[in-house]
C-alpha cells in the first residue's frame, strides 16, 4: 500500500509528494515547502534536530489528510516530515495537495501546516550559537531546557 504519509530520516524529494497527488481532474497542485532558516527572532540557528513518536505523528498526518478531505472532498494530500538533524535550509517538511481549482489547493495546503504544527507529535531542538533548547511542540509553546519531554508527554494523544 502506497504511503501518502510519512516521517522520514533522509532528505524529503519534493517530486515523490507531488507524484502522489497528480491526477487528469487536478487543476492545482499546491506544494508549500518548509525549510530551516538561519535567523529567528534575531537568534543565529547552526541547525536543527527533530525527533517524533513516529507511529503517532504519521497517524496525525493522515488525519490532517482525512480532514482536508472532509473539507475540500475533491482534494488530494501527501505530507512528509523529516527527523534528524537538519542544516540551515534542508527540507523539514513537504505539503502536496492538489484540487480541481487553486484557492482549494492554497487553502488545504495552509490548513496542513497550521494543523501539524498542532497535533503531530514532533520536536524540535534547536541549536544555536550559544546554546541548545528543546521545543516542545511546532507552535512554540512549551520548552523542555535541556531534556527531551517525558515518555507520558510523547505518547499524549
Amino acid at each position: 500500500m502506497e504511503k501518502y504519509f510519512w516521517i522520514t530520516d533522509c532528505p524529503i524529494q519534493v517530486n515523490d509528494c507531488i507524484e502522489k497527488v497528480v491526477r487528469p481532474e487536478a487543476g492545482a497542485v499546491n506544494t508549500f515547502i518548509g525549510t530551516v532558516r538561519e535567523f529567528t527572532k534575531g537568534k543565529r540557528t547552526l541547525y536543527l534536530e527533530y525527533q517524533a513518536y513516529i507511529a503517532m505523528a504519521e497517524k496525525k498526518l493522515k488525519q490532517i489528510g482525512d480532514e482536508i478531505q472532509a473539507s475540500w472532498p475533491d482534494a488530494k494530500t501527501a505530507i512528509a516530515h523529516r527527523i534528524g538533524r537538519l542544516e540551515i535550509s534542508d527540507i523539514a517538511v513537504v505539503i502536496a495537495v492538489s484540487t480541481p481549482h487553486r484557492a482549494d489547493a492554497f487553502a488545504a495546503s495552509r490548513y496542513a501546516i497550521d494543523r501539524i504544527k498542532q497535533i503531530v507529535p514532533i520536536w524540535k531542538k534547536e541549536h544555536w550559537e550559544d546554546g541548545t533548547k528543546w521545543i516542545g511542540d511546532q507552535l512554540e509553546t512549551t520548552s523542555y531546557q535541556d531534556q527531551l519531554p517525558t515518555e507520558e508527554e510523547m505518547y499524549h494523544d
